[in-house]
């Protein structure tokens, strides 16, 4: 449902003042959720902020340097720093302008892509400076109402679909940071390591499952959080006495897959804030055709524009804020920053920041106003103080989490007709390919190609929103992008 405006009975003081300004009470939430929520966001996100900089500090670009001029190799604290600080300010915006519980960082695919399909063929500045101009792109389709008028010319089942399929695509993700779903040489897909559940981080993830699945299903309060953290304790204490270490880089199936939980021995570190603002807006189009700076470009906002909107769709749903109808309150604004920090990300040298699809572990908590999103924020920015006690929390003990909550958006599924072949086949691609093909962009493109095709096809063609005939169009473009790159002798 919407915003409820029902009567309702505030607290006074400066909580009065919370409570009216984020809708605490409007949406049926209270004081102690949304700061539960807030934290379970953080702890199931801050992951990025170990995890980007390991993505961008992995590349040189066309000059054969690392980020932040590093010869031998990257800058990561400063990498780390950014990323952070970054990530805090953006979500603390979202809070106080959208109003809703979602929470922005670097964005996990985008990072990606431009450590080594971007500044391998320019510098790092030239590179941050394309994700700069996506960001302005985007920004002006917010506020000339395009990228909100497409948001709602979606079918309500196709925005069902989204949910649904981002609910799965979260849950492998689980699987696979955690190392209980694996690459293996016969098959795509393999059960822990040989088919079987043969190392401690695995045992710690399968340990976090089962409590956080009890503690949901017993509807415990801070159920996800209390997993989080409860599953962290396990870790360090098998770390401690097993003496697991880190898998490097695969060298060490059995290891932890990226941070190894252990008390550290710094707590405290001043911020390295070198990266921000290290960017060259137009330094791209000297170095490379103009015709593959603007494919870059497209290929960024293509992929940032529908990412956000299953993202924004899916978690909006899941906290009881998409109407009927599949509006959702305060749309625009919540684009506005989203569009802001894909802007934002390339001037702090992090990639371009978006909006998480982790913000479902907050909403899994209670959490219904930009409340939580302020605390996220509050805590992303501690961060960047207290880096040492982020790395802390392994992705097996926050891995538990997105499972939980991708069976929590899986049961929206029941919304869908699947005995309307005309929106069955259209949800059941997107539902699928998103975990497929590891992008949430790939399936929602293909929910809506198939969907025009068939109303087409059946003669229903003035069902469709004309905009959608628009974005289906671009899609085709998006998924041509390989032979239209061929094709202009630039592949």
């Amino acid at each position: 449902m919407s915003e409820i405006t029902a009567p309702v009975t505030r607290p006074a003081g400066l909580l009065g003042w919370l409570d009216r300004y984020f809708l605490i009470s409007e949406r049926r939430s209270t004081l102690d959720r949304e700061i539960r929520g807030g934290l379970a966001t953080f702890f199931t996100m801050a992951y990025i902020v170990v995890l980007n900089p390991l993505i961008l500090g992995g590349a040189k670009d066309a000059d054969g340097q690392f980020l932040g001029d590093g010869t031998g190799s990257a800058n990561i604290a400063a990498i780390a720093a950014a990323t952070a600080l970054t990530a805090g300010v953006l979500t603390i915006l979202m809070g106080f302008v959208g109003k809703v519980p979602f929470a922005l960082a670097a964005g996990l695919g985008l990072n990606a892509f431009v450590a080594f399909g971007i500044a391998s063929q320019m510098s790092w500045e030239d590179a941050m400076g394309l994700i700069v101009l996506e960001g302005i792109v985007i920004t002006i389709l917010v506020l000339t109402g395009f990228r909100t008028a497409v948001f709602h010319a979606i079918p309500s089942q196709l925005k069902t679909a989204i949910s649904v399929g981002i609910g799965l695509f979260i849950a492998l993700i689980g699987f696979v940071d955690s190392g209980f779903v694996r690459k293996a040489a016969g098959t795509p897909l393999e059960l822990g390591i040989g088919g079987a559940l043969t190392s401690w981080p695995i045992f710690v993830f399968v340990i976090g499952l089962l409590i956080t699945a009890l503690l949901v299903a017993r509807k415990v309060k801070g159920a996800i959080l209390i997993g989080i953290i409860g599953t962290t304790v396990i870790a360090i204490i098998v770390e401690a006495i097993a003496k697991v270490g880190p898998s490097m880089g695969g060298k060490n199936p059995t290891g932890w897959s990226l941070v190894v939980p252990a008390m550290p021995d710094q707590i405290i570190g001043v911020p390295d804030t070198s990266l921000i603002g290290r960017f060259s807006l137009f330094g791209s189009f000297g170095k490379i055709s103009a015709v593959l700076a603007v494919l870059f470009v497209f290929t960024l906002l293509i992929t940032d524009f529908f990412d956000t909107m299953g993202t924004v769709v899916g978690v909006g749903a899941q906290a009881g804020l998409v109407s009927e109808e599949g509006t959702l309150p305060r749309t625009r604004e919540i684009l506005l920053v989203d569009s802001i920090a894909a802007a934002a990300g390339g001037a702090a040298s992090t990639s371009s920041n978006t909006t998480y699809i982790e913000s479902a572990a907050g909403v899994g908590e209670g959490a219904r106003t930009g409340l939580a999103s302020v605390v996220t924020g509050a805590l992303f920015l501690l961060a960047a103080f207290l880096s040492p006690l982020v790395k802390i929390v392994p992705y097996e003990a926050a891995a538990p989490a997105l499972v939980v909550v991708g069976f929590l958006m899986m049961t929206a599924i029941r919304a869908i007709d699947f005995n309307d072949y005309e929106i069955a086949i259209p949800a059941f691609l997107t539902i699928v390919l998103m975990p497929f093909t590891y992008s949430i962009s790939n399936g929602i493109g293909a929910g809506f190609i198939t969907y025009v095709l068939i109303k087409l096809v059946k003669g229903k063609s003035r069902e469709v929103h004309p905009l959608l005939w628009l974005v289906a169009a671009l899609f085709v473009i998006y998924f041509a992008i390989g032979p239209v790159k061929i094709l202009l002798g630039l592949a």
